[in-house]
């Protein structure tokens, strides 16, 4: 029997030669996986696609619960945004992706799994190091990396083993999208001082004029409700995109440096991500003590690093996840935003759990603060600053 593949299968171009080009140049017999976490396509119609260009076995995953609850929902809780911008639309659905090839590998007895990503970007990675932490005796194939066709070549490579494709010579942009958005460049916005064209946008075109206000409800750091209705995460990720999109806002336009060293400019689309971490945001600064909402302030920044350079399965991963999930305990209650054309802000937050104390808080006649505890606590809080001034300082 041939050597069984299974390959990380998206349906366009480059995975549907890869299926044919691994049956010709390797003699393997392929296995393709699709996931659905939320991109949206004909699902048949890729399976078909699949199997005309010599797939032995098209498999279809619906991921987009799982991928809200298990790798969407962490990332919330996280705050992750990689160099403080992006909120992972990409990187986190590449180690879902991966735990169903290596599932399948197992099931259809395959001895290698495959991607179908350049040597230039982050998905390689991710792919890879995600693969080598859940199976590390599958081999792993990317023959994109190998073959060395142009775009052009492939659609001819295509065209001669009538493979059935949409992709056009004249395709500009390189797209990939999810529930917790969706990723654009190439064309002319490989230039960073270009702008980026209109038409690029479909999540956040500006529909809506008259501002509103939507509250979102939070158990454990999550959200479980929109307006009142209690909605499964990916329905209510699904439903934040199209009403926060319609305010044409959740755009992000920067440039953002590889896990290979290339930097890349990349426009972004995630108005429910971005909405979520912002209301996430300010609920915590309601109801978590001081010293543990500094440190995890200072562990986001690393775990956003760690899921964009593919080590969701890593032993540190894996611990801040620990860290997280307890500082979760009481983040709980409601955010109001208000969004306008453009615009989404926080306008509100309660919580059951609040620390924020109105009696310790105000200035006026209920003023419950003792001011004459601040003596003593200031001068000693000083006198190790006071102590250097009286001795060193005048040296220096």
């Amino acid at each position: 029997m041939a050597k069984r593949v299974v390959l990380a299968y998206s349906g366009g171009l480059d995975t549907s030669v890869a299926v044919r080009w691994m049956i010709e140049t390797y003699g393997v017999e392929v296995i393709t996986v699709a996931c659905d976490v939320g991109q949206g396509g004909d699902w048949e119609t890729i399976k078909d696609r699949a199997r005309a260009a010599g797939a032995v076995e098209a498999v279809v995953v619906d991921c987009r619960e799982e991928f809200a609850r298990d790798f969407c929902g962490p990332a919330l809780q996280a705050n992750a945004l990689y160099e403080n911008r992006y909120p992972l639309v990409s990187a986190l659905s590449r180690p879902i992706i991966v735990k169903y090839l290596v599932e399948a590998a197992r099931m259809h007895g395959a001895e290698a799994v495959a991607h179908g990503c350049t040597g230039k970007g982050n998905d390689q990675v991710r792919f890879e190091v995600g693969i080598a932490a859940l199976a590390p005796d599958l081999e792993i194939l990317a023959p994109v990396r190998e073959w060395g066709m142009t775009r052009e070549e492939c659609i001819h490579y295509a065209d001669r083993f009538d493979i059935p494709l949409t992709a056009t010579r004249e395709k500009i942009y390189s797209i990939d999208d999810n529930l917790w958005g969706r990723a654009i460049e190439c064309g002319e916005m490989e230039d960073p001082w270009a702008s980026p064209p209109e038409g690029v946008w479909e999540m956040t075109k500006l529909t809506a004029s008259e501002p509103t206000e939507l509250v979102i409800a939070f158990e454990d750091g999550l959200p479980v409700a929109l307006d009142g209705r209690k909605l499964p995460m990916h329905e209510l990720i699904a439903e934040l995109n199209v009403l926060v999109g319609s305010y044409g806002w959740g755009r992000l336009d920067m440039v953002e440096n590889r896990r290979v060293g290339i930097k890349s400019r990349e426009t972004y689309e995630a108005p429910a991500a971005l909405a979520l971490i912002m209301a996430h945001l300010d609920l915590e600064a309601l109801t978590l003590e001081r010293d543990l909402h500094h440190e995890k302030l200072r562990l986001e920044p690393r775990f956003a690093e760690l899921v964009y350079d593919g080590m969701w399965f890593s032993p540190l991963k894996q611990s801040i996840d620990a860290f997280v999930a307890a500082s979760q305990r009481y983040v709980d209650g409601e955010v109001r935003l208000r969004l306008e054309p453009g615009r989404c802000i926080v306008v509100g937050r309660r919580s059951e759990h609040s620390l924020y104390d109105y009696g310790l808080a105000t200035y006026e006649a209920a003023d419950s603060f003792n001011h004459a505890d601040s003596v003593g606590f200031v001068r000693l809080w000083g006198l190790g600053i006071q102590t250097w001034a009286a001795r060193q300082s005048a040296r220096g």
